[in-house]
């Protein structure tokens, strides 16, 4: 709002010449900023879908990109393995199994390359290339055509890949459910994440207001206003990598949730976990599915880990099933991605 005022609309950057009114001109920026700042939080499920790929993308375009992220993942994955053989093989552990894996790997004209560069650089680079693979989701389908939006997704997944608890699905029930240090703890996870967000969104409304501005020729100084667009977009590119970064927390946050919730939450829904974990996903699976799909008669089988309130149930051992994953769903958490990504 700053930089609109002071640079897109000179008059508003006249303080000496509005005297008494000094006040009113600060009134009027908190006001403007208040207000822009809760209609940003209102829109933010539709914005964080244009940063994320999921929308106002050409079809050409996603495809293209979410290929480029598949190829740069699977990059990320072999040459995280072929460190991990390689230091291995140096400290004379590397299985029999593992050595004609290392041996493609040290042939093959690319990751060989990187291999080299990679040994050099040491322990510290192999856990910079950790974190930037674990920025993926886990599964190739789930990937999307930018980096904000996968390194939102790896965590919308993760509840149904360990434990087939669609987070997405179950989130507010999950969000009641958990303690309530887990649930600030992701509130303020996202406050970073949305900050950066909000400043590139408002970046990019100064930037548009400043080529308007030129283009109508009403500029006061157009040195200022020519600067402030050269100058603004790379900042809005630091902006979206610093909101990358950010989902870390964020990821981590919702990490915690599902760990530490998913025991409060089935108690809240009148469920037992069941000891082994391909039952207890199985049973995920079955109140995931009860949720977003409405009740059908193959979800009977959900009775077998019902207990009565206040009393400990049997968790039983029906078939475990394997669903498609699915697609995400709005909430709190993270917005969400469209219907059948």
């Amino acid at each position: 709002m700053l930089i609109f005022g002071f640079v897109v609309v000179p008059t508003l950057s006249s303080f000496a010449e509005l005297g008494a009114e000094k006040g009113q001109a600060s009134i009027f920026g908190l006001v403007a900023t208040a207000v822009l700042g809760l209609v940003l939080a209102a829109l933010q499920t539709p914005l964080y879908r244009v940063l994320e790929g999921y929308r106002g993308w050409p079809q050409w375009l996603a495809h293209a990109r979410r290929r480029r992220h598949l190829a740069r993942k699977h990059l990320l994955r072999n040459r995280v393995d072929a460190l991990a053989l390689t230091e291995q093989e140096r400290v004379g552990c590397l299985a029999v199994a593992n050595e004609s894996v290392l041996a493609a790997f040290r042939s093959h004209p690319i990751i060989s390359r990187y291999l080299t560069t990679d040994i050099r650089k040491g322990d510290a680079w192999f856990a910079l290339l950790n974190e930037q693979l674990h920025r993926y989701p886990l599964d190739d389908r789930q990937v999307t055509p930018t980096r904000l939006g996968n390194a939102i997704r790896r965590f919308e997944e993760y509840g149904y890949d360990r434990y087939r608890l669609d987070s997405q699905v179950l989130w507010h029930e999950l969000n009641a459910a958990v303690p309530d240090m887990a649930r600030q703890q992701t509130d303020d996870a996202r406050m970073s994440v949305d900050f950066f967000v909000s400043l590139l969104y408002g970046h990019l409304l100064v930037v548009a207001a400043a080529v308007a501005d030129l283009a109508i020729g009403n500029a006061g100084r157009p040195w200022l206003v020519a600067a402030t667009i050269a100058v603004l977009p790379p900042l809005m590119l630091l902006w979206y990598r610093l909101a990358v970064v950010a989902t870390d927390e964020w990821a981590g946050a919702v990490r915690a949730m599902v760990n530490l919730g998913r025991y409060p939450l089935a108690a809240a829904l009148g469920l037992t976990v069941p000891d082994r974990v391909e039952e207890e996903r199985a049973m995920w699976h079955l109140a995931s599915d009860l949720i977003r799909t409405g009740f059908h008669p193959g979800q009977a089988a959900l009775d077998t880990y019902r207990s009565a309130l206040g009393e400990p149930g049997a968790g039983g051992r029906p078939s475990p099933t394997q669903p498609t994953l699915p697609a995400a769903r709005p909430s709190s958490a993270a917005p969400a991605a469209a219907d059948g990504t």
